[in-house]
């Protein structure tokens, strides 16, 4: 009888278990991608952080783990949008919010598959003068600005929400976000390889997946209240 009603019990919260799982996505992305492009370019030869994005990382001979690196956290964030998607309905963002990750996701998996051009004299050999366009250049490039744009907007989205749930230190840290976010990635399109401009882009990075993972802990965790409050 035990058995049976703690059967009933976890069908009745499976619901709740599969959002906390994709949310779980959501906690991990940022850390394993940075904790993946810094190992990198910490140890290949000729990468320099003040100097070189992380998506050249996918050139040359180890190129293949930045790529898998972009894949991977791309099918996370996809992961993490539809837990996204779960824990906001019904209510604001609930349908944008997911969108807008799901696009920055999507742009991960096509900068992975569209390697960067070599450049700036990396990797070793490339000529620092190095100009040659490339078609997967251009759609990384692309990739970069849609996917950007999408988790500058997300951001927003997302501080909305939080105003609308009367949780207003949220809502001013997320829209706080956006705005370092969106500075750091207009710096570094505009920075021309400046090595401030690139440094102020990696900031930026480090800021946005830090929010990511907090954000994700947070609706987790309210996820979680839910299973607490069920007196079954």
């Amino acid at each position: 009888m035990s058995t049976t009603c703690h059967d009933s019990q976890h069908n009745v919260n499976r619901p709740i278990y599969v959002t906390r799982s994709l949310l779980g996505y959501g906690i991990i992305t940022g850390p394993i991608y940075v904790a993946v492009s810094l190992a990198q370019a910490l140890t290949r030869d000729g990468f320099d952080l003040a100097r070189h994005q992380w998506s050249l990382l996918a050139n040359g001979t180890y190129g293949w783990i930045q790529v898998a690196n972009f894949i991977v956290a791309g099918l996370m964030t996809l992961a993490f949008a539809v837990g996204l998607r779960r824990t906001l309905r019904p209510g604001r963002g609930a349908m944008w919010a997911p969108r807008l990750f799901g696009g920055f996701g999507a742009s991960l998996i096509a900068a992975g598959v569209f390697r960067a051009d070599p450049a700036l004299g990396f990797p070793a050999g490339t000529p620092t003068d190095a100009a040659t366009v490339t078609w997967h250049g251009v759609a990384h490039f692309a990739a970069g600005g849609v996917g950007f744009t999408c988790l500058t907007i997300a951001t927003f989205v997302v501080a909305a929400r939080y105003a609308v749930d009367g949780r207003r230190a949220w809502a001013l840290l997320s829209r706080t976000v956006g705005v370092v976010f969106f500075a750091g990635f207009v710096a570094v399109a505009a920075g021309g390889g400046a090595a401030a401009a690139n440094v102020a882009f990696v900031l930026a990075v480090l800021v946005v997946y830090a929010w990511l993972c907090a954000v994700s802990i947070d609706r987790y965790r309210l996820e979680g209240s839910k299973l607490a409050a069920d007196p079954r």
